[in-house]
């Protein structure tokens, strides 16, 4: 489980991260990445619509991709806001390891815009 200060609460954060950050798109998961040189933790959050089931659904969902996350928290740079959301077909995904293929995504096209700026 992510701590309380590892979360992203905000609607502006939530923003913030989903329309100016880095996007990764899978089959069943968008990331997010959305980096700052704010010195400050990162902090993650979950989007999860009603279009992925039910009640009972959608927060199994969000136990599975909040333990593949906190697997990769430590990775994320300071200030960071990283987003994961779970798009129509996703209750049923395999999502250890489509998560951990969005999150290093996200990683290597952030080490690509800063070697190129």
């Amino acid at each position: 489980m992510l701590a309380k200060s590892a979360r992203l609460t905000e609607s502006g954060d939530f923003a913030r991260a989903t329309k100016s950050g880095i996007r990764y798109s899978s089959t069943n998961f968008v990331g997010y990445l959305y980096l700052t040189a704010l010195d400050q933790p990162a902090r993650a959050g979950l989007i999860i619509s009603k279009t992925v089931g039910s009640s009972v659904a959608r927060h199994r969902l969000a136990r599975k991709i909040r333990h593949c996350i906190f697997n990769h928290y430590n990775q994320l740079p300071n200030g960071s806001l990283m987003v994961i959301r779970g798009l129509n077909n996703s209750a049923d995904a395999d999502c250890k390891s489509e998560i951990e293929t969005v999150v290093a995504q996200l990683f290597r096209k952030s080490k690509e815009r800063a070697v190129s700026q």
